[in-house]
């Protein structure tokens, strides 16, 4: 991408002259020489403290704090040259609510912005303060009329040893210092270019470092799947082995009392017996509830016995061909499962299908399978939470679901996930 400035400079050289274009790289030039002198002295100040109080232990935190100083000056930076780039740089910086100096300390963009913080401290603000007394020089040529006019009649020397004699004498040094204002406009051009260049090499994104940001965000996804998946299994093991066994243990305590009221007369019976039912019931309701979070089937013999399962509950008949030559990845069963039983619920929910087949099966290493319905179709996945939920939780293991449901039908899901990354 070309630099806004230089662009101006070719496309019109006599108009660049006159617009712009020329004061706002001599700003530039100029704020980066007043904020390159600061930069220094902070620098300098604190890599001293640093090693001088290095020896009680304090001094480590003092170069750290001095090594993150190119943050702030990168960030007024990317605002500052917007003087002569419309477009702003963008932040290479990942947000980082906790832990903020440990987390800018292992970016590699920190340290290209000290690197640049060094280069603006050093060279541009010499270059800065060259170029100011220049153009200062330039604007003392241009006014010399009007300074010998405003002192005649002493004597002035414009040139050592030579005396003026009037304020036209002082025409030929006006010209001299627009001809010096010309050439300040495009070497300060030039230079504001060059500054621009510099600072899209050390102080926006790279290539690399998105690629690194993907890697995390994509590592970071992952976690959190494993997290969930470990926090449904806890959740299913405490229902199965705590409130599960004590609903057993309360239906079994409740037939007892069922036993001892038999033949007697009153209500206690009849409402022990309707406690029983009650207590039977929430237990069915609690093993649907614990089979919904993380089938024992699924964890103890794998996806076609799982899968198989489900189709013998299900309301509308269901013809399963999946043979898989062996067991999948606990990630893969899960992601292709719970796929099923999304597809089986809004097959029975809003389809009106008679009937449904399952296939699938390992295509090398990726699980291909399908759901198809015979039913009106015009289903829309974007409507619906748990498809979407589904193909994030497959875009984290590599994958793909699709779904193809033209109107008149069938709806048909499809569903791809390598095996081997998981």
């Amino acid at each position: 991408m070309d630099v806004a400035v230089w662009a101006a400079v070719r496309r019109r050289p006599l108009r660049f002259l006159v617009s712009g274009w020329p004061w706002r790289a001599w700003a530039l030039l100029l704020s980066g020489a007043v904020q390159g002198v600061l930069v220094l002295l902070a620098l300098a100040v604190g890599l001293a403290l640093g090693v001088a109080l290095s020896a009680v232990g304090v001094g480590l935190v003092v170069l750290a704090g001095t090594a993150v100083l190119g943050v702030p000056v990168g960030a007024l930076e990317r605002h500052r040259l917007r003087l002569v780039e419309p477009v702003r740089l963008a932040d290479p910086h990942r947000t980082a609510a906790r832990r903020w100096l440990r987390t800018r300390l292992r970016e590699r963009a920190t340290w290209r912005e000290l690197g640049y913080a060094a280069v603006l401290s050093t060279l541009f603000s010499a270059v800065g303060l060259v170029f100011a007394a220049g153009i200062g020089f330039c604007l003392m040529l241009v006014a010399a009329p009007v300074f010998i006019w405003a002192v005649s009649p002493d004597t002035v020397m414009l040139v050592p040893g030579q005396a003026v004699s009037g304020p036209a004498d002082g025409l030929a040094a006006s010209a001299v210092g627009l001809l010096g204002l010309v050439v300040a406009a495009y070497s300060g051009a030039l230079l504001a270019g060059a500054q621009v260049r510099l600072a899209r090499l050390l102080l926006t994104v790279r290539e690399q470092d998105l690629g690194a940001q993907v890697v995390e965000l994509t590592r970071s996804r992952a976690r959190l799947a494993d997290a969930f998946e470990a926090e449904r299994r806890r959740i299913e093991r405490d229902l199965h082995d705590g409130a599960q066994q004590q609903l057993v243990a309360l239906g079994m305590t409740l037939g007892l009392a069922e036993l001892e009221l038999r033949g007697q007369d009153g209500p206690a019976a009849a409402l022990v017996t309707r406690a029983r039912g009650e207590a039977r019931l929430a237990l069915d309701q609690l093993r649907a509830l614990v089979r919904g979070i993380h089938p024992q089937v699924l964890t103890d013999h794998g996806l076609p016995a799982a899968v198989a399962e489900l189709a013998l509950r299900h309301p509308v008949p269901v013809l399963v061909d999946l043979e898989l030559p062996r067991r999948l990845p606990g990630p893969v069963e899960s992601a292709a499962y719970f796929t099923v039983t999304e597809a089986l619920t809004n097959a029975a929910k809003h389809s009106g299908a008679d009937e449904i087949a399952v296939r699938g099966a390992l295509d090398g290493d990726t699980l291909v399978l399908s759901v198809t319905d015979n039913g009106r179709g015009g289903a829309d996945p974007a409507t619906g939470a748990g498809l979407q939920g589904l193909a994030d939780r497959v875009a984290i293991l590599k994958g793909r679901l699709t779904v193809t449901s033209p109107a008149g039908g069938p709806t048909r899901l499809h569903l791809e996930v390598p095996c081997s990354g998981s």
